[in-house]
């Protein structure tokens, strides 16, 4: 029988386990700085190396915060931090292979074909007037394209929102986020904006009345227009 060879483990993920258990038996809480890197070299008997590596890794994790000057401070977990982490990770895995590219959009339909469809049984009347509201910005903003992704992106992310689940806006930023550079081709093309305008404005008004299949379907056009439009500009 052929046997795995037991892997070495560095100091630092030492440290990182002894620090996790601290964190998770409630001795360490969000928000409460860890000891000095001196007291956890003399406590666990490391090194300063072990020390910063183990640190930097649990940063790098969204564990701790890390602030010039100051000790390392337990991290207050959110949705938001947690989908900047992916994030991250997602941006390189993009830069490195662009072919992910379609996987990227064929979760971002799913995803966002499924919130809306929660949007319109939730949705109330001020929530309706705060997508009309994000799509007038949108409007406002047709000769800035930097201002026009941002204000499509709040405008997603505002149909997450209704959702009531706080982990759907922060991976619909995160989504715009990853593909940003691929979406500004799709609106520099010619009429674009404008049809994107009046999508946003069908996802309204299908939202407005209630209708969850009807807004699922507007989206899904909506997003499948896109995906189009993106093939045509980049093989032209």
């Amino acid at each position: 029988m052929i046997q795995e060879p037991i892997q070495r483990r560095k100091l630092y993920q030492d440290v990182i386990d002894r620090l996790m258990q601290r964190i998770e038996s409630g001795a360490l809480s969000p928000g409460d700085q860890l000891p000095s890197e001196r007291e956890l070299m003399e406590t666990y008997g490391v090194g300063r190396v072990a020390v910063r590596e183990a640190l930097q890794d649990m940063a790098r994790s969204g564990i701790v915060e890390i602030s010039h000057g100051e000790r390392a401070r337990v991290a207050t977990p959110t949705a938001s931090l947690l989908i900047h982490q992916i994030a991250e990770g997602a941006r390189h895995l993009l830069r490195i292979q662009p072919e992910t590219l379609g996987h990227l959009k064929e979760a971002r339909a799913f995803l966002e074909i499924g919130m809306v469809r929660i949007a319109a049984e939730r949705a109330t009347e001020q929530d309706i007037k705060i997508l009309q509201a994000q799509l007038e910005k949108q409007r406002d903003a047709l000769l800035d394209i930097d201002q026009f992704m941002k204000h499509d992106m709040l405008f997603h992310r505002e149909i997450a929102r209704i959702s009531g689940n706080p982990i759907f806006p922060a991976i619909v930023e995160a989504l715009f986020d990853w593909a940003l550079a691929h979406y500004q081709s799709i609106v520099r093309a010619p009429g674009a904006e404008q049809l994107t305008l009046a999508e946003h404005q069908k996802i309204i008004d299908a939202i407005a009345t209630r209708n969850s299949v009807a807004a699922a379907q507007v989206l899904s056009d909506h997003l499948n227009r896109a995906n189009d439009l993106y093939r045509k500009t980049t093989t032209d």
